[in-house]
């Protein structure tokens, strides 16, 4: 099996489910945001307040657009999505997995968005956010996986079966 890459919204459980995924399949485990973080020596809200939400996704689609990596489970931004080179790189060497919830537990398990580093416009809310990905996951996504009531366990489970 290649990598495996999960995409989502924030709060989606992405860095959650890759780190167990990864765990149980012997796999290495990358976060993109903490790739990202490295890579700027800060930490994402200060690259999104320095370089506005454009220039992140410049940063973002460069970073994820160079990864290369074998037997590996990615975790990759909510924003990941916006990347054309950055989500060709990624089916190119996996297989890609939207983690689907519903926008009212999105809603809820997101606290500060801005101390969260959620790459959202200004004036923009969550849930037009969220309007606006939506079709981008189902636009790369190899599987989708609807997540709604399923521990994180259920989840790990869940996708080792169908791969």
């Amino acid at each position: 099996m290649k990598n495996i890459i999960l995409i989502g919204m924030p709060g989606a459980g992405k860095s959650t489910v890759g780190v167990v995924l990864a765990k149980s399949l012997g796999y290495k485990f990358i976060d993109t945001d903490l790739v990202i973080q490295e890579d700027q020596g800060m930490i994402l809200h200060n690259i999104i307040k320095k370089y506005g939400t454009n220039g992140f996704n410049v940063i973002e689609n460069n970073i994820i657009s160079q990864i290369s990596t074998d037997k590996s489970v990615i975790a990759t931004g909510g924003s990941a999505v916006y990347g054309k080179e950055a989500m060709q790189n990624l089916k190119s060497i996996g297989r890609v997995l939207y983690l689907k919830l519903p926008y009212n537990e999105i809603k809820k398990r997101l606290g500060s968005l801005g101390k969260r580093g959620v790459l959202i416009k200004k004036g923009q809310t969550l849930e037009e956010l969220y309007n606006e990905r939506i079709p981008l996951y189902e636009k790369y996504a190899d599987i989708t996986i609807n997540c709604y009531g399923m521990s994180i366990r259920e989840i790990t489970e869940f996708i080792k079966k169908i791969l």
